[in-house]
């Protein structure tokens, strides 16, 4: 994905949890602290996948899942 732009998200403390990078399409992709990717959203398609490509919602939840502590084990500690 060619990000256009890359925001930082932040935790009510102002902590940076991730990134979101959106291309031009809509699509983005969300990691968390260390890059590491926690989830995908294809704006095409409509539907959000996790790290290894399983649907995880239909919709944009992406950024959400930063805050799921289930799939990002660096938040909730």
């Amino acid at each position: 994905m060619n990000a256009v732009s890359r925001e930082p998200v932040r935790e009510f403390g102002g902590k940076i949890i991730g990134w979101v990078e959106t291309d031009t399409q809509g699509n983005q992709e969300v990691r968390n602290f260390n890059g590491t990717i926690i989830a995908r959203y294809d704006a095409r398609i409509k539907i959000t996948r996790d790290f290894y490509g399983r649907e995880l919602t239909k919709g944009n939840t992406a950024m959400g899942q930063l805050f799921n502590p289930s799939i990002n084990s660096l938040y909730g500690k």
